[in-house]
């Protein structure tokens, strides 16, 4: 289990003061209200290096931080049509300088691996229309009516059965089972 935070660098000081003073481990644990642990590390740390302040990571920091990281997120949740180019501008004008590499290696970090921008929009309002007003005019027609009904470039071959059947034969084989031919 990793450590789940670190002690200021007065506290350290005070450590190291206290140990000089000959006081043991335990009491200055009890004392300061530290591990003893935590207190014959930071001790050993200062035998060795001669220091008591907190190591640099390794690793370089994060571009873009949390903050940026959430607005990126929200964007293309509420816009799935957003380019990286578009974040990489929002970013700039919030004062952040980063390349389309980068963003791409957030969203990917917070879960949209292998997604691009929509290329098409969803259903608008017309299109909406128009399908439910074809719906509506040919709710009525026969089967007969149905098996060969061309309707602009699109030629309907099928009647509302046998896309039935095609559909089962095909769920069939999905599953592994020998579909029958009807």
């Amino acid at each position: 289990m990793g450590k789940t935070r670190e002690l200021s660098k007065d506290v350290r000081d005070k450590i190291v003061d206290l140990h000089k003073a000959g006081m043991g481990y335990k009491t200055i644990g009890k004392q300061l209200g530290e591990k003893e642990t935590t207190v014959g590390a930071i001790i050993r740390k200062w035998k060795k290096h001669k220091m008591t302040i907190n190591c640099p990571r390794s690793g370089a920091p994060r571009k873009i931080s949390p903050r940026g990281v959430s607005m990126i997120m929200r964007k293309v949740r509420h816009q799935p049509r957003t380019t990286r180019e578009e974040l990489v501008n929002d970013l700039k004008a919030a004062g952040t300088t980063v390349t389309k590499k980068t963003i791409g290696n957030t969203l990917r970090r917070n879960g949209l691996k292998s997604c691009s921008a929509r290329k098409v929009p969803l259903l608008k309002k017309a299109h909406v229309q128009a399908r439910l007003k074809f719906a509506n005019e040919h709710l009525n027609d026969s089967e007969k009516a149905w098996e060969k009904k061309t309707v602009g470039p699109f030629v309907y071959a099928y009647s509302p059965q046998t896309l039935h059947e095609l559909a089962l034969q095909s769920d069939l084989r999905y599953f592994g089972f020998q579909a029958p031919i009807f």
